[in-house]
């Protein structure tokens, strides 16, 4: 790692930098951030403790996977105990990755004010968090330091500085701003929130350039370009073969220019191809724009065709697009008529027919459904978006459902508690039951010995004061289907409910 120059194009090194101090109505309270995912409480307990007595740890962890979040809160009994652990472990290395500590802050409204918070950008790929800590630490007492990391681990080229107070930051971008950090002039100013920066327009240098002919060339494009300013940077982007991609960055000096490139060349004609130039996008930024273009051009089609559009089922194998439109032909004007096929070819039995008014596809709907169409009634409804179908559909089936746990004198017993084709019994209670009620004190079936010493028939009661239950249904007057000679008093063989 190359350490930050430190010639008279520098920063002024002349102030002596202060103590990691902890800030007024500080607890004794530490964040811990940048840390493995593998790192548990048991390891921070070991690395910390050593230190001084720490109170408790605390891991964040996603609610649902239960994943470390990469960052922890360790109090210790005492301030200065934290004092010592932010001094000696801060950039030391846990588990193979240098964690980052800072005071931990309550309150989210300081957290969030951005005061004391500078921002720096043009950094060299080998500066990290205490390279970029020693180089700032000298301005004022540092409450949080990172430099911007890739997927990959890499620097981003860009960092931020939380200073104690708006002084020592005013101190650093005054001393740093313009300078040299490892042999790159860097930019240091007030960190500003997203919705704060620019005057809604956004800054760019950068540019991108799509639909080009492949014979233009990196000088020709350069050219072309350079009459709107001076270009820094220009690539055309080749394959394997080092054949043009047909796009390419080019990047300016300034804003100005990268503007007026824009504003003069998109839409302008090379070659014979219409060019589109416009502000160079990051993958996320342009795929977030797309999702939007996209999800706001469905709204607009589903608001258009609402009302009009009518679905279409059960029909014939043999019905095509032809044959539907013709149908429905003499309700008004059709603007399009498909059916549903498969990939080969083949009728779904579904389809959907889009009338211009409304008042045409009501018709069609009160008219059309249930009407024989090569021996089979079609249901015809408007079309409805997938989310709403499914809404309703569970409303119905929950509606339905609650009618059925519904039973005479007001019970409503769990459904799931019986096994699907258990046997239903009848008692003198007037409501059926099942089995398994038994277990929860319900009434149950007895067995009534035979009247007048005579003997039950086979498939009667054993010897037992209660009969097995049976495996059909029992009448409510104990008449059952069962044995065969059985005695006046069990039926033929079957039980007698008391």
């Amino acid at each position: 790692m190359s350490a930050p120059n430190t010639n008279n194009n520098n920063a002024n090194n002349n102030t002596t930098a202060p103590s990691s101090t902890a800030p007024p109505g500080a607890s004794a309270s530490l964040y811990v951030g940048d840390l493995n995912p593998d790192v548990i409480e048991g390891v921070l307990f070991e690395t910390f403790n050593p230190i001084g007595a720490v109170a408790s740890i605390r891991i964040c962890r996603d609610t649902i996977t239960r994943r470390s979040l990469g960052y922890a809160y360790i109090n210790f009994h005492s301030i200065a105990d934290a004092e010592r652990a932010l001094d000696t472990m801060n950039f030391a290395p846990i588990k193979g990755r240098p964690c980052r500590i800072m005071w931990s802050q309550r309150d989210p409204s300081l957290r969030r004010s951005g005061n004391g918070n500078i921002f720096i950008k043009n950094l060299d790929k080998d500066i990290d968090n205490k390279a970029l800590q020693d180089t700032f630490g000298q301005f004022g007492n540092i409450l949080s330091c990172k430099v911007a990391l890739d997927e990959k681990g890499e620097s981003r080229g860009y960092g931020f500085v939380h200073f104690e107070s708006d002084d020592a930051a005013d101190l650093a971008i005054s001393k740093v701003n313009g300078m040299l950090i490892a042999d790159k002039k860097v930019f240091v100013g007030k960190f500003q929130k997203r919705s704060e920066r620019g005057d809604g327009q956004r800054k760019f240098t950068n540019i991108f350039i799509k639909n080009l002919d492949e014979a233009v060339t990196e000088e020709e494009l350069g050219k072309l370009l350079g009459e709107h300013g001076k270009v820094t940077s220009l690539v055309v982007m080749k394959d394997d073969e080092g054949k043009s991609k047909g796009f390419g960055f080019a990047n300016f000096e300034d804003f100005d220019q990268a503007a007026a490139a824009v504003e003069a060349l998109n839409g302008k004609d090379l070659n014979g191809k219409e060019l589109f130039v416009g502000r160079a996008q990051k993958k996320a930024e342009r795929e977030h724009e797309l999702r939007n273009k996209f999800e706001a051009m469905r709204i607009e089609r589903m608001n258009k065709y609402q009302g009009v559009n009518l679905y279409v089922k059960n029909l014939d194998d043999t019905v095509d697009d032809d044959r539907l439109r013709q149908e429905f032909s003499t309700f008004g004007t059709i603007s399009s008529a498909k059916i549903m096929v498969d990939d080969k070819g083949v009728s779904k039995g579904f389809g959907f027919v889009c009338f211009t008014t409304q008042e045409e596809a009501t018709k069609a709907v009160t008219e059309m459904n249930g009407k024989m169409i090569n021996q089979k009634p079609i249901y015809v409804a408007l079309a409805q978006r997938k989310e709403v179908r499914r809404s309703q559909l569970e409303q119905q089936y929950q509606q339905r459902v609650g009618g059925q746990r519904m039973m005479p004198n007001g019970m409503s017993p769990n459904p799931g508690m019986y096994a699907a084709g258990a046997p239903v019994f009848y008692t003198n209670q007037g409501y059926s039951m099942y089995p398994q009620q038994q277990q929860m004190g319900m009434p149950r079936a007895r067995w009534t010995p035979p009247q007048g010493g005579q003997q039950q028939g086979q498939g009667g009661a054993g010897r037992g004061g209660y009969q097995h239950m049976p495996n059909y249904m029992m009448a409510p007057n104990g008449a059952g289907r069962g044995g065969r000679g059985g005695g006046r008093g069990g039926g033929r063989g079957g039980a007698q409910v008391p």
